[in-house]
């Protein structure tokens, strides 16, 4: 999220966009948490390769046979602009080196946020969602003069940007533009080779759907262009071709699910207990906060939202090896950056944090996403706008928990 004042499109405000513009009782004191463990970090890079475009809201999985695939938002002028398309590379390495990128989707409107995924049958899987969170610039001014005169323009804003963002605009009506909002899917059966057209899922959030021991695909996210906005979690049967309803996740007394709840992410955790975190936002209690909410009947059924003492989101969630659950979020107030949380009890509850990164420059950073490498390793890839260059980059981070 970005959290410059100065920028007249934010994340925050992305999400109030997308969800609507339609104060909370706390479901349960967060639970202790855990002595921390130790994160060594190895090293860290920037491995995206077009300084010329903001990277944005990455996700990184690891295939049965080894190749690292890492997908984001790409081809961007800003946070918010027309131009955002699905990009991905891969490394057969364990991250050394990144193949030079392409493009997997780019549509007539912003496609953002990227998640990925292989399911068990060797089917690639890439989420994306469509969004027009730039249109009211344009609805606004005719002008660049005009746009300039009423305080309208973007931070940085040029004529000939302005110029871009409205070609760009032209190539849908309005009316076509609309339809296109959605929350959308790619396949590959090829491993990455060819894909296929978009496909429809019900929900959308950042990292995208996840696989059940059962062979089902569960996406827990949100539904971004529907009336009420819900969020819950949707099943597939059918390795991703279709989906359908299966739950919604309940809402706290007096919180606000259209403002307040937004970006989720899922694990099975080793006994079975599907767990939902989710980013809360706006004005409700624990604002900031990571909320969590788990189901023991395979996701028919989820408890009512509650803190876990971790400020900072949205999150990623990893089952590893040895079966504990790892978390890792975005941290966006000094030392900017991502942390990790560690649980060894099938998320009941978490350690303290673990830093990754704490370099940052401001909160346009985060999204972090991990994978574990055959020598047991981990490497986490986050977006981040740095001090140079000029737009916002990927990096990840090589480290190891030494408890």
């Amino acid at each position: 999220m970005n959290t410059d004042s100065s920028n007249a499109v934010t994340r925050r405000r992305f999400l109030q966009t997308a969800s609507g513009f339609s104060v909370a009782l706390m479901a349960g004191l967060p639970q202790r948490a855990l002595a921390a463990p130790t994160a060594k970090i190895i090293e860290t890079k920037v491995i995206s390769q077009q300084p010329e475009y903001y990277h944005g809201w990455p996700t990184i999985a690891r295939r049965a046979n080894g190749e690292l695939w890492v997908t984001w938002s790409g081809g961007r002028e800003s946070h918010v602009c027309p131009f955002g398309q699905v990009h991905a590379m891969t490394s057969r390495d364990e991250g050394a080196t990144w193949t030079w990128p392409r493009v997997l989707l780019d549509s007539a409107i912003d496609d953002r946020d990227s998640g990925v995924l292989e399911t068990a049958k060797g089917t690639l899987i890439v989420t994306t969602f469509t969004s027009l969170a730039y249109e009211p610039y344009l609805k606004k001014a005719s002008s660049f003069a005009e746009l300039t005169a009423k305080g309208w323009v973007t931070k940085g804003m040029t004529p000939e940007q302005f110029a871009r963002w409205k070609a760009a605009h032209a190539r849908l009506s309005d009316e076509e533009r609309s339809s296109d909002l959605g929350e959308w899917l790619i396949r590959s059966t090829d491993g990455g080779k060819t894909w296929s057209s978009r496909l429809p899922t019900m929900v959308n959030s950042p990292h995208g759907p996840i696989q059940l021991r059962d062979g089902r695909l569960l996406y827990a996210g949100k539904q971004l262009w529907t009336g009420d906005k819900k969020i819950g979690v949707c099943e597939s049967l059918d390795d991703g071709l279709t989906w359908r309803w299966l739950a919604v996740i309940p809402t706290r007394k007096d919180d606000d699910v259209i403002r307040g709840y937004h970006e989720l992410h899922a694990v099975e955790a080793a006994d079975g207990t599907l767990i939902a975190q989710i980013r809360n936002q706006g004005k409700n209690l624990n604002s900031g906060e990571t909320l969590q909410s788990e189901s023991r009947d395979g996701g028919k059924t989820w408890s009512e939202p509650h803190p876990i003492g971790v400020w900072g989101l949205p999150s990623h969630l990893l089952k590893l090896r040895d079966g504990r659950l790892l978390m890792t979020y975005g941290y966006r107030r000094a030392p900017y950056g991502n942390q990790a949380r560690l649980s060894t009890d099938n998320g009941q509850t978490w350690s303290e944090p673990m830093t990754i990164s704490g370099d940052g420059k401001g909160g346009d950073l985060g999204y972090p996403s991990t994978v574990e490498l055959a020598d047991g390793s981990l490497l986490t890839v986050w977006y981040e706008s740095m001090k140079e260059p000029k737009l916002a980059v990927l990096r990840q981070a090589r480290w190891t928990l030494t408890a």
